[in-house]
């Protein structure tokens, strides 16, 4: 009975599949040229090292990444905001190549590593890892503005406060709250809350408004903005914002 329950408990772990065991875990910042949405980071590893190349990039972006490598046992994993562990995206098994439509605003780890019956034999890799963001038709921003987005989101502001707002056609014009990140002349990322908690992200570049964290799962719904005197009148679908100009400006 006991040498049948060892084999049971063997065969399971030998099915088991094998994912990159961290001894060495490396970070490196990924920042894109000014005006460019993509990027190559070129490296090497051995044995269990393993690099994390963060990435900052807003729900509803596309990612497509893709590693080039000397070893057949060279992977990546994707890894969504907030995740150390577990990997939405998984090279091992699907391949050295994503493409898809991101599921939340932040910092996503891209993580590149040996399985581990290399990493045991202490192989090397070397490898080129190209990464992509776009926004697919979905929002205008700025170039460099996802390390804006995903740094105001996660609540770090310049400055908070209320504004008028209202979320549904017809609806009276009550109070949202909001956090915005500057960047200087009129850019910034203004993160808005709604009474029932839920977040709308605008953005803006040179005091005038570029977009808004629209995306698939919102049905595609269309943004505009007009001027009175020092506000910003923005409509996404039925929702209405009024930003005055010092909330972008300070001041």
């Amino acid at each position: 009975m006991k040498a049948g329950w060892f084999a049971v408990v063997l065969a399971a772990a030998l099915l088991m599949p094998e994912t990159p065991f961290a001894q060495d875990i490396r970070q490196e910042r990924v920042h894109f040229a000014a005006g460019a949405s993509s990027a190559t980071m070129e490296g090497r590893i051995k044995g269990y090292q393993i690099v994390d190349y963060v990435l900052g990039a807003r729900k509803g972006q596309t990612m497509n990444a893709s590693l080039a490598t000397d070893n057949a046992s060279n992977y990546f994993n994707i890894l969504a905001p907030g995740e150390n562990e577990t990997a939405f995206f998984t090279g091992s098994s699907g391949g050295n190549q994503f493409e898809g439509v991101l599921p939340a605003t932040g910092d996503y780890k891209l993580r590149v590593y040996l399985m581990r019956n290399a990493a045991r034999r202490n192989e090397a890799a070397n490898y080129r890892l190209e990464m992509s963001i776009s926004d697919g038709g979905q929002t205008q921003a700025a170039p460099g503005e996802s390390k804006t987005v995903a740094t105001a989101e996660q609540g770090s502001f310049d400055a908070t406060g209320p504004i008028p707002c209202a979320q549904h056609t017809g609806q009276p014009m009550g109070q949202c709250t909001f956090g915005v990140n500057r960047r200087g002349g009129g850019t910034a990322t203004v993160v808005i809350t709604a009474p029932d908690g839920r977040t709308r992200t605008l953005f803006f570049a040179d005091g005038k408004f570029s977009g808004a964290d629209v995306s698939q799962a919102d049905g595609n719904l269309k943004t505009s903005a007009t001027r009175e005197s020092d506000l910003n009148l923005v409509r996404v679908g039925n929702e209405r914002y009024e930003i005055p100009d010092a909330v972008l400006f300070g001041g």
